[in-house]
């Protein structure tokens, strides 16, 4: 593979997507997405054959030419040199290391009308950074779903995920419709660079819409864990359309409790104001109206000084939420996000 500053050499086993193979191998190949969505890991084929297992990927939409492709969707059935115009280097050591895994569905539970926790016991432990996600096939649904992990340990035997329905998902559709504990699923990760560390040293700003709250209790937990709030403050967004749509409030004022003077929660509702009852059940937290973009906005006018901030949810959402953070001058290399739907 040729990348703008060198080439590398890696070898996939049968079948398995380039992206992958690569990541696998410690090499730290373009991605955002990983499923064939974003576009992102866009390479272009110099030679050798390739065979691709989704044509009709969203992502193809960033394709320009016939010799273009995209790394997560397709694998070599030939030597094949490719070239990515990006610079590629070797993930730094230390680092958790992506790799396939099994495990099954060991439970379902229902959060909100239309949205869904599930916890995945592996049948190895696994290291992972708070924020990341892994990719999860299910049998008799085609390709991978990136899906951001809510809890965080080292040596973990599970994954837990939230998922909030899609309509016309196929998978979406697959894990509502029935029962699914049980089922064997195979996985891939961990992946995701919008990570959280203790060694930061700086105050942390979270906007999550929706399941995107997944990574940011991610990074909340192993925040609390290191006593983190007792040094640094933390702001978190969450949005919703309305009280009915609200999860992990229990969480939420646990945490808070935890750290009254440092870490403040506040619920953006879009459609409604938080009603009267749901605020009196949770005094911990702030309930305000509006698009979590714009709540957070108003909130942290003149307290972005050494701030990092973490992004998760529907892309408009996080589209809003950068423009909003650029607008009001916080550095590029403090606003972190992966953006995979």
């Amino acid at each position: 593979m040729n990348a703008r500053n060198h080439a590398h050499y890696f070898s996939t086993d049968p079948g398995e997507n380039i992206l992958y193979g690569g990541l696998s191998k410690s090499i730290d190949l373009p991605y955002e997405c990983g499923s064939g969505t974003c576009g992102t890991c866009k390479a272009r084929l110099i030679s050798g054959e390739l065979v691709d297992h989704w044509p009709e990927a969203p992502g193809r939409k960033y394709i320009k030419s016939s010799d273009e492709f995209l790394m997560c969707q397709c694998s070599a059935v030939t030597d094949a040199v490719l070239e990515v115009p990006a610079f590629v280097h070797p993930i730094e050591v230390g680092a958790c290391t992506p790799d396939f895994l099994g495990g099954r569905i060991q439970t379902v539970s229902a959060l909100t009308h239309d949205v869904m926790a599930i916890s995945i016991e592996l049948w190895e432990p696994v290291d992972f950074d708070a924020g990341q996600f892994y990719l999860v096939q299910v049998p008799g649904v085609e390709g991978f779903r990136a899906w951001s992990m809510v809890n965080y340990q080292r040596h973990a035997t599970t994954l837990d995920f939230v998922i909030k329905k899609k309509p016309g998902g196929a998978l979406s559709d697959w894990l509502f419709s029935a029962s699914r504990e049980g089922i064997e699923v195979e996985v891939f990760g961990p992946l995701g660079k919008a990570t959280f560390h203790p060694d930061l040293g700086q105050n942390l700003l979270c906007i999550a819409g929706g399941s995107g709250i997944a990574g940011m209790m991610s990074i909340l937990s192993r925040a609390a864990q290191c006593l983190y709030f007792t040094r640094y403050a933390g702001d978190v967004f969450f949005g919703v359309r309305s009280a009915k749509d609200a999860f992990y409030l229990d969480e939420f004022a646990y945490l808070c409790s935890q750290f009254p003077q440092t870490l403040h929660i506040t619920v953006a509702m879009s459609e409604e104001e938080a009603p009267a009852s749901v605020v009196a059940d949770y005094p911990q937290l702030r309930f305000e109206k509006g698009f979590v973009h714009e709540v957070a906005g108003r909130s942290m006018q003149g307290r972005y000084a050494d701030v990092r901030a973490y992004l998760a949810g529907p892309p408009p959402a996080v589209d809003a939420s950068i423009r909003m953070l650029l607008q009001a001058r916080v550095a590029t290399n403090n606003i972190r996000y992966d953006k995979f739907s």
